[in-house]
């Protein structure tokens, strides 16, 4: 099959696409650095030269696929209404160019603000809709795509997915906590974190666009919830760094932008999504990497 993946020179991205053509795909990924166009060549992809911003590269990308797989997001926290904007741009485009061809549509999504009080499950419904919501709607808007001829599921990924050269949310955890000279864990840390090894996520990315019957919510979740507390003891003993609770007012100020996640409860289960897929996690757990010094 010919897939286009956005965000495939990136961290679940590469990963991603590693296990396409292992799998026999041809891929085309869109890159928007010499850096990554050459890493993606030397894998034996295709490449697509363009950005989040370029719909234009966007559109033939799908145009030309079979199926596509849009990973790509700008992960600018400091505006995310330009981050939210492009997210939903390139959807709709690609949206709208796969309508009424059949062609399958994965997109990269979160478990965040899906349930209180318990894990988040795949029957959850995304409360996020238009312009304005989180990642710009885009779950429910791809889903709405089904209706139009499009063979769309979404990928909920874990708030982590770790491994050995990972600068997510417990890269920059550990870079704080080496800054500070502590490593916190917001109030009395018992908030959950799901987490996911990278290889079990670019596994289970390939089993989605074979498997997974069109509206299909997954959850790329191995671990249902780590304790924010658990997390914060792993990096401590990682940086040789005592480990404190940072009070929930405190928490902005010792954490940053990032400090309103992090005190996020952020467990999720993945039954469906295992049985659907066949899917059995087989990666290091979160905690195994931190002490084996991913971070």
């Amino acid at each position: 099959m010919r897939v286009f993946v956005t965000g495939a020179s990136g961290w679940i991205g590469s990963a991603a696409v590693d296990e396409l053509l292992a799998a026999g795909h041809e891929v085309t990924g869109l890159a928007r650095s010499d850096a990554s166009a050459a890493a993606l060549s030397a894998k034996g992809a295709q490449v697509l030269r363009g950005d989040l911003d370029d719909l234009d590269s966007i559109r033939a990308g799908a145009r030309d696929a079979e199926a596509v797989i849009h990973l790509a997001n700008k992960h600018d926290f400091s505006n995310r209404a330009a981050t939210d904007t492009a997210e939903r741009g390139a959807v709709q485009t690609i949206g709208d160019v796969l309508a009424g061809s059949g062609r399958p549509l994965l997109l990269a999504s979160g478990i965040a603000g899906l349930s209180q009080g318990r894990p988040a499950t795949e029957v959850d419904p995304s409360p996020f809709h238009g312009p304005d919501s989180p990642r710009g709607g885009t779950e429910n808007l791809a889903l709405e795509f089904v209706d139009r001829g499009v063979h769309s599921v979404s990928l909920r990924f874990a708030p982590t997915v770790h491994g050995t050269g990972d600068h997510g949310f417990i890269g920059m955890l550990a870079a704080i906590a080496r800054e500070k000279g502590v490593s916190g864990y917001p109030g009395e840390g018992t908030n959950r974190w799901a987490a996911v090894h990278r290889s079990d996520a670019g596994r289970l990315i390939t089993l989605a666009l074979q498997k997974a019957p069109a509206g299909s919510r997954l959850h790329v979740i191995a671990e249902e919830g780590v304790p924010t507390r658990v997390i914060a003891e792993a990096i401590g003993r990682a940086c040789d760094l005592p480990v404190r609770s940072v009070a929930a007012d405190d928490v902005q100020d010792h954490f940053g932008w990032l400090g309103a996640f992090f005190a996020m409860e952020g467990a999720a289960t993945s039954t469906v999504t295992r049985e659907l897929l066949g899917w059995t996690p087989t990666g290091p757990t979160l905690i195994e990497d931190i002490d084996a010094g991913a971070y």
